[in-house]
C-alpha cells in the first residue's frame, strides 16, 4: 500500500533525539531555543516562540488578545476545525466566509460579515498556498472597518484594529511576493505535526510581527510565560545559581515545546530548503504533467506571480464529478493500494458546527470544491515507481467512474 504522507524518520533525526536524551534536557531548553532562532531567521521575523501544536499556539493568542463570549471571530468554512474549535474554546462566535477556487478564504467576501463585534480574522493557507495578504491587511486598514473596531482590551486598544492571525499550518517555506510566509500577519502559526513539511512530531510555532507600539521582544517573553500556566522562570532560567524561587502572573496555559520535538525538528530544518522542498516541488511537477492531459483533471494552483506553495497538498479535483462519483473514485483508488485524502470537510458538514445552524448551502464554492477534490500522496521518500502507480491508479479509477 502506499501511504499517504508518512514523516521522514531516518538516522540523522534518530541520533539527534538520543543526543537530546543524553543531554539531559528533554523539556524546554536549548534546543528549542535554537530552532526558535533559525526559524526567526527563516522567516524574517525578530520573534518566534515554539509551542507544543498550531492549536494551542493559536488559541494563546486569542486568550492575548481577549477574545471571549460575545466577540466574532472570521474564519473560511473550508478549513480543519481547529481554526475554527479555538474560537469556541474562547467562548466567541465563529463568523465563516467562502473561499476562492484556489482554496483561500474569498477575500472580496469578507467585509460584509465585519461587525462591531469582530475582533479577528483567521485566514488559512490552504495545502501550503498563500492567501492574499497584501489585500486582507488593506482591508482592514480601510478607514469604514476601523471605525467599527470596538476594543475592549489594552491589547485591543494598543493595535486600534481587527488582528490578522495567519493559520500557516501548511505553509512553512511558501513565498509570498518574494518573501517567506511569516512576517504578513500580526501573528503567524505553523504546525510542525507529523504530517507537515517539516515535523517535530507534534509541535508548532509562532512568528509574532506586531506593529509599533507593540515591543515583540515583550511580546514574546509574555507568551513564553504563558505557555507555562503563567509561570514567570522556565527550566531553564531556574537552572541559574540562586534562581529556584519564581512567580506566577496569569492562569496560562501548558503548551511549550520540547527539546526532544526540537531536536527532530533542527534536523528537518537543516535539510528543509536542500532535500525536502525540492523533493516535494518535484512530486508536484510529476503529477502535473501527467494529469493536465486529463479533460477531467483541474490542476491544483501552487504558483502564480505574486505566490508560491510550500508543495504540502497536491489537492487534485475532478471536473463535473457528483460527491457520490467522488467517493466511488477514492475507494477504487484505495482498493489498488494507493492512499489519497479530501481536504476538507467544510465546517458546517461536522455535527458540531451544523448543530450551530451552519448551512452549507451559503457557500457554494467550498461546496463544489469539497465534493471534487481528492488529495494525492506527497512525503520525501514517495519513489519515482510509486509516483507512476499513483499516477496510472488515479487516471484508472477516475475514467472507471465518469465513464
Amino acid at each position: 500500500m502506499i501511504p499517504f504522507s508518512p514523516p521522514r524518520i531516518d538516522d540523522k533525526i534518530i541520533d539527534e533525539v538520543i543526543n537530546t536524551l543524553k543531554s539531559g534536557w528533554i523539556t524546554t531548553g536549548p534546543k528549542t531555543k535554537l530552532l526558535e532562532k533559525k526559524i526567526a531567521n527563516y522567516c524574517d521575523v525578530s520573534n518566534v516562540l515554539a509551542v507544543n501544536s498550531w492549536t494551542a499556539g493559536a488559541e494563546l493568542l486569542l486568550y492575548w488578545f481577549g477574545i471571549k463570549e460575545g466577540d466574532e471571530v472570521i474564519v473560511p468554512v473550508y478549513t480543519y476545525c481547529a481554526t475554527a474549535n479555538i474560537v469556541r474554546h474562547r467562548g466567541a462566535k465563529v463568523i465563516m466566509v467562502d473561499v476562492s477556487t484556489d482554496f483561500g478564504i474569498d477575500i472580496s467576501k469578507i467585509e460584509p460579515f465585519i461587525t462591531s463585534k469582530t475582533k479577528v480574522i483567521i485566514p488559512v493557507d490552504v495545502g501550503g498556498f498563500p492567501v492574499d495578504y497584501f489585500e486582507l491587511n488593506r482591508l482592514i486598514q480601510k478607514i469604514e472597518v476601523i471605525k467599527l473596531f470596538n476594543p475592549t482590551t489594552e491589547n485591543q486598544e494598543k493595535l486600534g484594529r481587527i488582528l490578522i492571525l495567519s493559520d500557516a499550518a501548511h505553509s512553512f517555506g511558501a513565498i509570498y511576493k518574494g518573501k517567506k510566509v511569516g512576517s504578513m500577519a500580526d501573528f503567524t502559526v505553523f504546525s510542525f505535526h507529523a504530517v507537515k513539511n517539516l515535523t517535530t512530531a507534534e509541535g508548532g510555532a509562532i512568528c509574532i510581527n506586531l506593529p509599533e507600539p507593540f515591543n515583540n521582544n515583550e511580546i514574546y517573553s509574555h507568551l513564553n510565560t504563558l505557555t507555562l500556566h503563567g509561570q514567570n522562570k522556565d527550566a531553564l532560567a531556574k537552572t541559574q545559581k540562586g534562581s529556584w524561587e519564581y512567580d506566577v502572573i496569569d492562569a496560562g496555559f501548558k503548551c511549550n515545546m520540547t527539546d526532544i520535538l526540537a531536536s527532530i525538528g533542527l534536523v528537518e530544518f537543516d535539510r528543509y530548503e536542500t532535500e525536502n522542498l525540492p523533493k516535494r516541488k518535484w512530486i508536484f511537477e510529476r503529477y502535473t504533467t501527467a494529469l493536465k492531459k486529463q479533460d477531467w483533471a483541474i490542476i491544483p494552483v501552487y504558483k502564480d506571480n505574486n505566490r508560491e506553495t510550500s508543495y504540502h497538498l497536491y489537492m487534485l479535483r475532478i471536473k463535473n464529478c457528483t460527491l457520490k462519483q467522488r467517493n466511488l473514485i477514492i475507494q477504487e483508488i484505495f482498493d489498488q493500494e494507493v492512499s489519497v485524502n479530501v481536504h476538507y470537510k467544510p465546517l458546517p458538514l461536522l455535527s458540531y458546527y451544523k448543530s450551530l445552524n451552519c448551512n452549507m448551502i451559503e457557500y457554494p464554492v467550498a461546496k463544489e470544491i469539497w465534493e471534487t477534490e481528492i488529495s494525492l500522496p506527497v512525503f520525501y521518500d514517495l519513489t519515482e515507481e510509486q509516483i507512476n502507480k499513483v499516477i496510472e491508479v488515479v487516471i484508472s479509477a477516475v475514467n472507471k467512474i465518469l465513464d
